[in-house]
């Protein structure tokens, strides 16, 4: 045999148990989180934005597993203007070696996405954009760091797109908006459903700045341990800092803002979120098990995140974004 057939033989030979692991909800150091892990659910986000009309578009997706055929919870939040469509749907389907998801049928609701597309017909919303220039992952392990590679955790998060262009149209009732280069962000979390509570922010237009900040935090489960934590991610151009647990991770939410603090050997980083200008968008929050949505995901699409950024105690970033997402949920016990 050649040394080739041989590298081929043991690669396919540890397919399946690669599947298995995934399957627990975690991923191996340099795997891809993007594709479908076959966990109760599985969530797909994308937020892009364009400075210069204000207009931000939300879209997320997640597959729900259930006895029954699987179930997909699908939205659209939109920017100004105060819309939001979301659906509960039958018929969908995730690919676990790449990353394909379809919901819905048309003409009530249909989504299709690939790593360079998002489609979307919902309730009289149009959603057609393509994505270029992604920035790609550079480490190991995903945005939970360590955790990413922990099973049976209740929740990942991974901010898979940090950076990116998004082109094309959002079409709803008198409103038709284009996007050319619109700036982009996705992300993904799985696990068994959103946690009992959660706190999340994003944020991309710093004035004459290439940088990207996303945070996620909530209540962590795994056995008889409950523990809030929270993670950061800062992209300072090529550059992609991470602080997750075990360092150091503080969060103080709720009045309709956001404090959160983190720290490591070499970084130390400063989110301030203010989302009391506006009343936010209500999002769905999918209960797989009950194949129905309930209204407890609270998001301002145009917030305020002011972000610092310390290298050896010397500031390297300090800026202000006033179109971040900023968002609180929580959902039954």
């Amino acid at each position: 045999m050649t040394a080739s057939y041989l590298r081929w033989i043991a690669a396919n030979a540890a397919k399946p148990l690669v599947h298995a692991y995934r399957r627990t909800g975690a991923d191996l150091p340099f795997g891809d989180p993007v594709p479908s892990h076959g966990t109760e659910m599985e969530g797909w986000f994308w937020r892009l934005t364009d400075a210069a009309s204000g207009r931000v578009v939300v879209a997320l997706c997640s597959v729900n597993r259930h006895r029954d055929g699987d179930w997909a919870t699908v939205a659209v939040a939109l920017h100004p203007g105060g819309v939001v469509r979301s659906a509960a749907v039958d018929g969908a389907h995730a690919e676990s070696s790449t990353f394909s998801v379809r919901a819905g049928t048309a003409p009530d609701c249909l989504l299709a996405a690939s790593p360079d597309r998002l489609q979307i017909d919902l309730d009289g919303v149009h959603l057609d954009l393509r994505f270029t220039d992604p920035f790609n992952w550079p480490k190991a392990f995903g945005g939970g760091g360590v955790f990413a590679s922990v099973p049976f955790l209740n929740q990942y998060w991974h901010p898979y797109r940090l950076g990116g262009k998004a082109t094309g149209t959002v079409k709803f009732g008198e409103g038709n908006w284009s996007f050319s280069d619109a700036r982009l962000y996705a992300e993904r979390n799985w696990g068994a459903g959103f946690p009992e509570r959660w706190w999340w922010g994003q944020a991309h237009d710093f004035p004459a700045a290439d940088v990207s900040v996303a945070f996620s935090g909530g209540l962590l489960q795994l056995g008889p341990i409950r523990r809030d934590v929270t993670g950061i991610v800062v992209r300072l151009g090529d550059r992609l800092i991470r602080v997750t647990p075990p360092a150091p991770v503080r969060s103080d939410v709720g009045d309709g803002r956001w404090r959160i603090r983190g720290r490591t050997l070499r970084y130390q980083i400063e989110l301030d979120g203010d989302g009391t200008r506006a009343d936010p968008h209500v999002l769905p929050v999918p209960l797989p098990a009950q194949r129905r949505n309930i209204d407890t995901d609270f998001e301002h699409l145009a917030g305020r995140l002011h972000c610092r950024v310390r290298e050896y105690g010397r500031v390297v970033f300090d800026g202000t974004c006033e179109l971040a997402g900023l968002e609180v949920g929580s959902r039954p016990a």
